[in-house]
């Protein structure tokens, strides 16, 4: 095999915990059944991300583990490596992270939001400063969250020099009101975000997936950039699904990443 497929779930957010569940059980079986090797969640879909105006109950580890059961028992049906956008209670309070379940169920390791967007940080104080790769098969892995992805390029780097051939980025925009509504991907009118994707594939030659929820009128939406820093696809805005690419692990080379000769990853 010369390709590897693998899916965002570009879905609508949860009005619940339970419905969390729910809707990331469904789309790891859908997943499962259109062959994908691997399935990226947006950021914090389970439970839900705590936007200022989200009436979410407070965090629950005990939750938060059962449903993580539950998630990792879809996966292993399902044949499929799952990449699930969470949070976590810990001593510092609520962390941004996310869980790699191994497409046999068990737990192959978590990637903590290690740098918070401003906005973030009294929601979610907690922050973590371990960053690490993954496998599914052939393919090799790496983990950005958000803000990460898009104001500090040096860690998509970061896991390109360790061997990342997609780097996967969970994240978590919705349409605010006076926000300009965006119909095409890259818009030179809309933010810079969108072209970000680009940029982070083409500076170090890999597969650049970036998930979001199915926002409608959001400002991005899910798509997934070649190595080359061309568009491979994007997901309809406001449209819930999940987005499917067959990537080639041999065109993410990792040459740019490589050759960064002031880089001190």
């Amino acid at each position: 095999m010369t390709t590897v497929r693998i899916a965002l779930a570009n879905l609508r957010a949860p009005a619940t915990p339970a419905e969390s569940v729910q809707l990331a059980t469904a789309a790891i079986h859908e997943a499962g059944r259109q062959q994908a090797r691997v399935l990226c969640f947006p950021e914090c879909f389970l439970p839900g991300y705590r936007w200022p105006d989200t009436r979410l109950p407070v965090p629950d580890p005990v939750f938060l583990e059962q449903a993580l059961v539950a998630l990792a028992a879809a996966a292993t049906t399902a044949a499929v490596t799952v990449i699930l956008g969470t949070e976590r209670c810990t001593d510092r309070g609520l962390q941004i992270t996310v869980c790699v379940i191994n497409a046999d169920g068990t737990i192959a390791g978590w990637q903590d939001k290690g740098q918070l967007d401003p906005d973030e940080e009294q929601q979610y104080p907690a922050f973590g400063a371990d960053r690490s790769v993954f496998t599914a098969g052939p393919l090799t892995f790496g983990v950005v969250i958000c803000h990460e992805g898009w104001r500090y390029p040096e860690t998509v780097r970061w896991a390109v020099r360790r061997g990342a051939q997609v780097v996967f980025h969970p994240h978590a925009s919705r349409a605010e009101p006076g926000a300009y509504r965006p119909t095409t991907f890259g818009d030179p009118a809309n933010s810079f975000h969108e072209k970000a994707i680009l940029c982070r594939a083409a500076e170090n030659t890999c597969y650049f997936a970036s998930v979001n929820y199915a926002s409608d009128g959001a400002p991005t939406t899910s798509a997934i950039a070649r190595p080359d820093g061309t568009l491979q696809c994007w997901q309809p805005y406001g449209v819930a699904g999940l987005l499917l690419a067959d990537v080639d692990p041999r065109a993410a080379t990792g040459l740019l990443a490589a050759r960064c000769r002031t880089s001190p990853l």
